[in-house]
């Protein structure tokens, strides 16, 4: 697959299936279609390797370590060779250890309990890599990455600080910090590097060696294993001697009612019994992503992306969001507002009547959406390796229906929340309460 193939007119297919690609869902005014997803930046579908992994696995799923009995040696073994797959995935360097995690998140306020000084972050970050942080220096973005980038620089000289951390790729824009240049000037100042990987290491191949980065941060259901577990990928002298993330079983060489000797990283962070098929969930998606071509992927998703660009300039009404004019990359993310309707207006829309679905709100990144006049949000469309450009089309041809006809259902909100009134479709309540914990 090359570049030269995927041109404005070409029939892009998916990249490589996954589980549920075939999905059928109920439309509001009756009838079925083929669920066309742009949900990826929140949870993307798992790689049929990956559900197949997981088949294979069950069978055998057992309490790790420590087990004398076949299935717990085998689901050791499996749990181990994991962080092996998930190491050799992300170019880890030799002192670099991978402690597995719930999700980015998780990995974040672990690394927080273990980092001896100042945190330097941007304002634009996911509340993810904005809240842990116990002594932050936040740095306002500009509107370009040149000026960000010397404004990080400029805080980072002007006193000690232990970390910067950034986000890879923006869950808003999608658009790519220059990760390698911010390595330099982190090591340069004294400072470490993290990297929020979670929607970039999806998109991108990551090489911490090469890059220079420090600790790195990812969920496996970002990463084609939904299975609820992440990892975080890093030097582990902080980690070694940090105050362990949980006090439990798992974490200790030994215990005595009067002291107890905690075990080095990872496992020293990874008390209790872990989650075995999560992580050999997140291994078998690694193991995946490394076969395929990386040049191709890009390729696919850059022709996707100029597609859905291409089509959302010419609707009506619809504004891009950007954050920075020179932005040199960004991943299958965009997100965009329609005058005259509201975001969640717009997703409930989509949805009901022509089976999409796309993200709407402030996408957990509060500062951002109000530093850029978007305080009732946005709609944001992401795109993976199932995606193709018949899903594009469906909605770029339902955007140009809403805006030239409107809709064709009645939608109320609720509770803040946005929906087709009356619902017709099966299993979907009229009460939606608690339905958005982060908008």
């Amino acid at each position: 697959m090359t570049a030269a193939v995927l041109t404005a007119d070409t029939c892009i297919a998916p990249f490589a299936r996954v589980t549920g690609c075939d999905l059928q869902v109920p439309l509001v005014q009756g009838g079925a279609c083929t669920y066309a997803n742009f949900d990826y930046a929140a949870s993307a579908p798992a790689l049929e390797a990956v559900t197949e992994r997981i088949a294979e696995l069950l069978p055998y799923y057992a309490s790790v370590h420590r087990g004398a009995g076949y299935a717990s040696r085998i689901s050791t073994t499996s749990y181990e060779q994991a962080r092996e797959s998930v190491a050799r995935f992300v170019c880890a360097a030799d002192d670099q250890v991978v402690v597995f995690t719930r999700n980015t998140t998780d990995s974040l306020n672990l690394l927080a309990g273990a980092v001896p000084g100042d945190v330097v972050v941007l304002d634009v970050e996911h509340h993810a890599n904005l809240l842990p942080w116990k002594n932050a220096r936040v740095v306002e973005a500009a509107d370009t990455v040149a000026e960000t980038v010397r404004r990080l620089v400029a805080e980072l000289c002007s006193r000690p600080a232990a970390l910067l951390a950034v986000t890879g790729a923006s869950n808003v824009t999608g658009e790519v910090l220059p990760i390698a240049e911010l390595a330099d000037v982190a090591h340069a100042c004294g400072a470490r590097i993290l990297v929020d990987g979670a929607q970039l290491v999806p998109h991108r191949r990551i090489d911490l060696t090469a890059l220079g980065v420090d600790y790195l941060a990812f969920s496996g259901h970002k990463l084609y294993a939904p299975f609820g577990a992440g990892a975080l990928v890093g030097r582990r002298d902080w980690l070694d001697v940090a105050e362990p993330y949980l006090a439990g079983g798992g974490a200790v060489r030994d215990v005595s009612l009067n002291h107890t000797e905690w075990a080095c990283a990872p496992a020293r962070h990874e008390a209790g019994t872990p989650n075995v098929l999560g992580v050999a969930a997140l291994a078998a998606a690694c193991d995946a992503l490394a076969g395929f071509d990386a040049d191709a992927v890009t390729v696919h998703e850059e022709a996707l992306c100029r597609r859905l660009l291409d089509g959302l300039r010419g609707v009506e009404g619809v504004e891009i969001l950007r954050l920075w004019s020179d932005s040199p990359d960004s991943v299958g993310i965009v997100t965009f507002t329609v005058a005259g309707f509201e975001p969640g207006e717009v997703a409930s829309y989509l949805s009901a009547e022509h089976g999409i679905g796309v993200r709407d709100g402030r996408f957990c990144a509060h500062p951002l959406l109000a530093r850029v006049g978007l305080p009732a949000g946005a709609v944001r469309a992401s795109l993976g390796l199932g995606s193709s450009s018949a899903d594009v089309d469906r909605l770029l041809d339902a955007l140009h229906t809403l805006v030239d006809a409107g809709p064709g259902w009645t939608y109320a909100k609720t509770d803040g929340l946005w929906g087709p009134s009356p619902e017709t479709r099966p299993g979907l309540a009229e009460s939606t309460a608690g339905a958005a914990q982060c908008s």
